[in-house]
């Protein structure tokens, strides 16, 4: 059974906008003005809860990861995971590498394939709104915490990602 995950990623930018009217517009300015830049980020997946055997619900499960993230676009950035576990995302435009210290092993895939609907493909991706409303469905959603969101859902519903959302 494949079972859909929920994650959010709340990553602090560096927008040079006076004001965040809109989340969408932040998206939009974001994506037009930043080609490159870094912030910590907290990644949180929680796998729905599944009936038991006897028909009860058991709760969902969540778990958390975070670290610090780096992109330049066109498709350059790289992820380092610190907690719960170090790992480390790298991609140049062609190649993925995901190297996990514990396996002291390096998994290299083309990016184009290993990206999909990720939230690495929201940031890394070229400069334009209207590919990745292509990608997702994007709505600006109420400021939280200082910072204007995005919410993104994958129009391909067969993924692991149900929705990502962003701060800016």
């Amino acid at each position: 059974m494949n079972h859909k995950r929920w994650l959010a990623l709340a990553a602090s930018f560096i927008v040079s906008a006076a004001a965040h009217a809109d989340g969408l517009q932040d998206l939009e300015r974001f994506l037009r003005d930043v080609s490159g830049g870094s912030a910590d980020f907290t990644q949180v997946v929680t796998v729905p809860p599944r009936a038991n055997a006897d028909g009860v619900a058991a709760r969902a499960k969540t778990k958390a990861s975070s670290g610090r993230f780096a992109f330049l676009r066109p498709g350059r950035f790289r992820f380092d995971y610190t907690k719960p576990f170090e790992q480390t995302i790298v991609a140049d435009g062609q190649t993925l590498w995901l190297h996990d210290p514990d396996l002291n092993q390096v998994t290299a895939r083309r990016q184009q394939e290993a990206l999909g609907n990720t939230p690495a493909a929201l940031i890394a991706s070229e400069a334009d709104l209207k590919a990745l409303q292509g990608v997702f469905d994007l709505q600006a959603q109420p400021d939280q915490d200082g910072m204007s969101w995005v919410q993104a859902v994958p129009k391909d519903k067969d993924g692991p990602l149900q929705q990502v959302r962003v701060g800016f």
